[in-house]
């Protein structure tokens, strides 16, 4: 549940990983929202959107991240 509250990860990836129902994990995760609103502060309408801006940007760095260690890992290979 942390993965989806604290990353802003979609339900359903979260729920595949643990074996879970996207249904019972969106309900824990709406139970949890409910039962702590107010604890934190509210994100103003910018920061929002510079979090949602960020996270894609961690996302697609980490993705090419990937890539590049598997090519270097082909490449790495290919000249043995």
């Amino acid at each position: 549940m942390k993965s989806v509250i604290e990353t802003s990860r979609p339900v359903a990836q979260v729920a595949r990983e643990l074996g879970i129902n996207p249904g019972t994990l969106s309900n824990w995760v709406s139970a949890y929202k409910r039962d702590h609103a107010g604890e934190e502060p509210a994100l103003s309408v910018n920061e929002r959107a510079r979090l949602r801006e960020l996270e894609r940007e961690t996302r697609e760095l980490r993705m090419e991240n990937e890539f590049l260690k598997k090519a270097a890992a082909y490449f790495a290979k290919d000249h043995r």
